[in-house]
């Protein structure tokens, strides 16, 4: 009966303990600061409203108008290059649709939207890249005769478009804002 008792007590310890269960699937919930604009002028023939969340970077000593938007805490930027139009807006706008073409290989999906704002004088496109790719938004926009500017998002990762999507929506809002903003000067 003691054997009873004592094999009874130990079961009753034993059987105490938690027991391991499976995890529940978690996902990656990055929020961001509401975006605050800035107007900048950075010595071009242009202007825009920038995040105040990103710095301003002279990117080319010999292409004063190339800039980058530096987002350090993000690990990325967006690379912005101004060219002037001399009777060449047909050859900048080849190069400017070519450069998303160049990511269909590990894009998913390559959206074009189309941008009009008369009263800025400003049109172009906007591109939407989903998937693997190693730029996820890219942009050109023009007034047709003069002026000519071109915008690519990278992050300074391997591009993984799962773990940088909540990065790249935000960016490609801001990358939107610059755009509707930029004024030719």
């Amino acid at each position: 009966m003691h054997r009873i008792f004592l094999t009874f007590i130990l079961l009753v310890i034993c059987s105490c303990s938690d027991s391991t269960q499976p995890k529940p699937s978690g996902f990656l919930a990055l929020e961001y600061d509401l975006a605050q604009y800035s107007r900048v002028d950075p010595d071009c023939p242009f202007s825009f409203e920038k995040n105040d969340f990103s710095d301003l970077e002279k990117d080319n000593p010999n292409q004063p108008c190339w800039l980058n938007l530096n987002y350090s805490g993000m690990n990325a930027k967006i690379y912005l290059s101004y060219s002037s139009v001399e009777n060449n807006l047909r050859e900048l706008l080849i190069d400017a649709q070519k450069l998303p073409e160049k990511h269909t290989i590990k894009a998913d999906l390559i959206e074009a939207s189309i941008y009009e704002n008369k009263a800025n004088q400003t049109f172009g496109n906007f591109y939407n890249v989903e998937g693997d790719a190693a730029s996820p938004a890219q942009f050109y926009i023009t007034d047709s005769t003069s002026h000519f500017l071109t915008g690519s998002l990278y992050f300074e990762v391997k591009p993984n478009y799962d773990s940088i999507l909540p990065a790249a929506n935000y960016l490609k809002n801001d990358m939107r804002h610059l755009m509707e903003t930029l004024e030719w000067e």
